[in-house]
């Protein structure tokens, strides 16, 4: 009796004791386990200097780069505005089952309207609103979202133009710098070389001047001779 007394007290005290995470079963590959500690993360992929990523969903404890439980989409930013792919109803499902996104990935989902789209869901939950109610909602952001993400990209595209225009512009100002540093340059040469030649010209007509000095002499002469 006193040995089963003590053998209920050990038992009792082992329960009070605070269990360690990783002591908790896993089923990797599967969606049943609640209270594994899932995130959704990035996964590098891609070369150096032009990464691109993988949503995936994984534990929290495997490494970044490691094994991953599902992929839910992809994001590049390389390219502008960034690429985003996301299986929206996956990524849903992994939110309502407690996955934790990291700041990244939470930035994304948000970006899509997940993030959204899961706190309409809880409203439906809770009896706030109804489900067509949540579904209108979401259309209007929905709309609104994709109004301003083509006003971005026409800002870009209308960027990209006057970029090009000046571009072109400052080509033709270089152009034109060159061909009139090289004509002033030309110029200055002609000018040179002229100014050579001028002093040879010049001391001609000295040299024709010389015999027209020398007639008066000779016509004061004539007379004498008479």
């Amino acid at each position: 009796m006193e040995a089963s007394f003590w053998v209920s007290i050990h038992l009792f005290l082992w329960l009070l004791q605070p269990k360690s995470p990783y002591l908790r079963p896993q089923f990797r590959g599967t969606n049943t386990n609640r209270d594994m500690p899932t995130r959704i993360r990035l996964q590098r992929k891609g070369k150096k200097g032009r990464p691109y990523y993988h949503l995936v969903v994984a534990d929290s404890r495997a490494p970044r780069d490691g094994k991953y439980i599902e992929r839910i989409g992809a994001y590049d930013p390389n390219q502008n505005p960034a690429f985003i792919e996301i299986n929206n109803e996956k990524a849903l499902e992994w939110l309502q089952k407690g996955a934790s996104p990291s700041d990244t990935c939470r930035a994304i989902l948000s970006y899509t309207g997940i993030v959204y789209k899961n706190h309409l869901a809880g409203g439906v939950k809770k009896g706030a609103f109804t489900q067509e109610e949540a579904d209108r909602r979401f259309d209007v952001w929905l709309n609104e979202k994709n109004a301003k993400i083509e006003a971005k990209r026409s800002n870009l595209e209308a960027g990209k133009t006057d970029a090009e225009k000046a571009r072109i512009a400052a080509e033709v100002k270089k152009s034109n710098d060159k061909a009139a540093a090289l004509s002033a340059k030309l110029a200055a040469a002609s000018a040179a070389e002229a100014a050579a030649k001028a002093p040879a010209v010049e001391e001609a007509p000295a040299e024709a001047e010389a015999p027209a000095a020398d007639a008066p002499a000779a016509e004061s002469e004539a007379p004498a001779a008479e």
